[in-house]
């Protein structure tokens, strides 16, 4: 298990990536944006996270740790997360993904060429 800011969550990143392979992975990451994201902007925010953190299992999550969640995953400093940005820091939360970053990369790099 892991732990950021005060969420506990079992990495079950690697088993998806086993079982449904690089590109049902990445598949099924773009649908979990897609239930969290403001339809309205096209991105993830402060208010569509809190209201979505449910479909998670993360109802139980404050304003604070809602605000560093996504702190952590913004890259561009626009205060919400895109569907880069939001997986980025899927894969950063993952210890597991993390380490068979390079091998995930390369299958990627192979099926799409």
């Amino acid at each position: 298990m892991a732990s950021r800011s005060g969420i506990v969550f079992e990495d079950f990143f690697p088993a998806m990536v086993e079982k449904l392979g690089t590109e049902g992975f990445m598949k099924e990451l773009c649908n979990g944006f897609r239930l969290l994201v403001d339809e309205e902007k096209g991105v993830i925010t402060f208010e569509s996270l809190k209201r979505n953190s449910a479909l998670l299992g993360l109802e139980g999550m404050s304003d604070e740790e809602v605000m560093c969640m996504l702190r952590e995953g913004d890259l561009d400093g626009d205060g919400a997360l895109n569907e880069m940005e939001f997986c980025t820091l899927m894969f950063r939360l993952s210890p597991g993904l993390m380490e068979s970053s390079r091998d995930l990369l390369e299958e990627a790099i192979v099926t799409e060429f």
